[in-house]
C-alpha cells in the first residue's frame, strides 16, 4: 500500500495520461489503496512511475499520480482496459468477509454434502420465490447444476421414449439435451422477435397426442407469456416446466391477474447457479421448484439415486447434489440478490439511454407484463446496419471489450440434432436472430464510464463495418 499521505496531483484526468493509441502507457503501474485522510467509503487509484533502469521504484518516496477517489465498488478509468463480460472478482471482493465466514462455517462443521447449509438455503430460496404467500407452500429441491434440474424434473413427470416435449430452438443446448437423453423427441418451435421468448402460437400448433410437456425458457432476464402458456397447458393437459436459469426473480403479471415469479407457474421450475448467473455460486449448482409436496419428495428421491432412505431405492435416479460449500455461498448471495438485480437494472437503463439515438441498434424490448433482471443485456443489429454480430464482436474484442452471441447457431441446425428432421429455413426468426443479437458486458460492477466507453467503441465498430459493405 502507498504510504500516507501520498504525493498527489489532484484530479488528473486519466484519459489525458493515455498514449495516442489509447492504451495505458507502459511506464506506469496501477496500484489501489486507501488514504488516511479519505472517508472509509472511498478508495484512491494511483499510478507509480516506472524507472526504465530499475523497473519499479518501491521506495517510500515513490513518485505517485493520483487519478481518482471513487466509491467502494466502482472502478476508475484505469480499468477501461480490463472490462469484464461478468466481473465476478469485483462482486466477490465486496462480500468477501461474509463469504469467508460462510466457507469457514462449513469447514468447521465437517459436513460437506447435505446438512444444515443446504436445508437452510432451500428454505430461504423458497421464501423468496413464494414472496410471503402463506396459502400455497413452495418447495425447493437443490441439485448439482441447471441441466440436472431440467432432467430430474422431466424424469419425475415420467417423460421418456415415445413422448414429445415442446421447447424453443433459440436457447442454450441443455434445455433440449435433457429431452433427447431421456429418449423423448424434442419438438422445436420458433421464438418472438422482440422478447426472444417462445412463440405461444407455434407451441399450440406443435401439440400432438404424444406431447407430454412444454418447456418455456425465460430468456435473458424476462418471463415468457405465462398467461397464454398456462391456458395452453390446462387446455391440453400438458405439463409446464419452466427453465428460469437466466431469469430468477423476474416477475410476471398480466391483465388477467396471472402473476408470480419466474419458475412458480408450471408444475415445476428449474434454475442454474452457474457463477455468471444473477444468483451464482463458486462452482456448479441448480435447483427445482414446485408447489406440490408429493412432487418435491419424488424430485429429492430421483436426485439421490432414487432413494429417500439409505440403501432403499424406490425410483431409478441420478446422483445430483448441491454441496454444502456452494449452499453456504449462495445463502450469502441470496441476501444481496435484490441489490444485485437493481444494479443490473441501473446498468441496463444507462445502456438504453446511451443507445436510444443509435439508428443501427435495437435496445432490448421490455415486455410490460414482466420485470427484467438482465442476466444479459442483448441488443439487435437492425436492418439499418449492414453489419453482422460476428463482425462487430471481432472488432470489439480487438478493442479489449468482451461480448457474447447467445446463440450463434439455433439448436435445429446443430449437428447433434439434425436427426430430428429439421432444416435451414424451418425457424426463420431464430435463424435471423442468431445473426443479429449481441450481448454487451452486464454485471453488478459496471460503471457509467465503462458503459460510455463500450458504446463509443460499439458505434465505431458498426461504422467501420458499414463502410466495408
Amino acid at each position: 500500500m502507498i504510504p500516507n499521505p501520498a504525493p498527489t496531483v489532484p484530479k488528473v484526468p486519466y484519459l489525458s495520461f493515455r498514449s495516442a493509441i489509447g492504451r495505458k502507457p507502459p511506464v506506469t503501474t496501477e496500484i489501489c489503496g486507501e488514504r488516511s485522510d479519505s472517508p472509509a467509503t472511498s478508495r484512491v487509484v494511483w499510478a507509480i512511475e516506472r524507472d526504465e533502469r530499475s523497473r519499479l521504484k518501491t521506495t517510500t518516496d515513490a513518485n505517485c499520480l493520483e487519478f481518482m477517489i471513487a466509491k467502494v465498488g466502482s472502478v476508475s478509468s484505469l480499468s477501461m482496459e480490463r472490462i469484464q463480460m461478468v466481473d465476478l472478482k469485483g462482486l466477490t471482493a465486496r462480500i468477501r468477509p461474509e463469504l469467508d465466514e460462510a466457507i469457514s462455517r462449513v469447514v468447521d462443521s465437517g459436513i460437506f454434502i447435505g446438512g444444515e447449509e443446504v436445508y437452510e438455503f432451500s428454505n430461504e430460496l423458497a421464501d423468496e420465490l413464494n414472496d410471503g404467500n402463506l396459502d400455497d407452500e413452495m418447495f425447493v429441491v437443490p441439485c448439482a447444476n441447471g441441466t440436472d434440474a431440467l432432467q430430474i424434473a422431466l424424469m419425475a413427470l415420467g417423460v421418456g421414449a415415445g413422448d414429445e416435449v415442446i421447447t424453443p430452438t433459440f436457447t442454450f443446448i441443455s434445455t433440449v439435451e435433457v429431452i433427447a437423453l431421456l429418449g423423448a423427441k424434442p419438438v422445436l418451435v420458433d421464438v418472438n422477435p422482440d422478447t426472444f421468448n417462445i412463440d405461444c402460437a407455434a407451441v399450440e400448433a406443435a401439440i400432438t397426442d404424444l406431447t407430454k410437456a412444454i418447456i418455456p425458457v425465460h430468456l435473458f432476464g424476462q418471463c415468457a407469456d405465462m398467461g397464454r402458456l398456462i391456458e395452453i397447458s390446462d387446455k391440453h393437459n400438458i405439463h409446464l416446466v419452466e427453465d428460469t436459469a437466466q431469469s430468477l426473480m423476474s416477475i410476471y403479471c398480466d391483465e388477467n391477474g396471472v402473476s408470480g415469479k419466474a419458475g412458480t407457474f408450471g408444475v415445476c421450475g428449474t434454475t442454474s447457479f452457474f457463477p455468471s448467473k444473477n444468483l451464482g455460486c463458486m462452482g456448479d449448482g441448480g435447483a427445482i421448484f414446485t408447489r406440490s409436496g408429493d412432487l418435491a419428495k419424488l424430485l429429492r428421491s430421483i436426485a439421490t439415486h432414487g432413494s429417500l432412505n439409505k440403501y432403499s431405492h424406490e425410483e431409478i435416479g441420478v446422483n445430483s447434489r448441491l454441496d454444502a460449500m456452494q449452499a453456504a455461498i449462495l445463502r450469502v448471495k441470496l441476501k444481496q440478490l435484490k441489490q444485485y438485480n437493481r444494479a443490473r437494472l441501473e446498468a441496463a437503463n444507462r445502456y438504453d439511454e446511451l443507445l436510444k439515438d443509435v439508428e443501427w441498434v435495437d435496445i432490448p424490448f421490455r415486455d410490460p407484463r414482466s420485470s427484467h433482471v438482465f442476466n444479459q443485456y442483448t441488443i439487435k443489429l437492425n436492418s439499418k446496419s449492414c453489419s453482422t454480430n460476428n463482425e462487430i464482436q471481432k472488432l470489439l474484442k480487438a478493442d479489449g471489450i468482451p461480448t457474447g452471441i447467445y446463440y450463434p447457431t439455433p439448436i435445429h441446425l446443430q449437428p447433434a440434432y439434425i436427426c430430428y428432421g429439421y432444416a435451414k429455413g424451418d425457424f426463420p426468426v431464430s435463424e435471423k436472430l442468431s445473426q443479429m443479437v449481441l450481448s454487451l458486458p452486464m454485471h453488478t460492477e459496471l460503471c457509467e464510464e465503462q458503459q460510455e466507453h463500450i458504446i463509443k467503441r460499439l458505434i465505431a465498430a458498426i461504422e467501420k463495418c458499414n463502410q466495408w459493405t
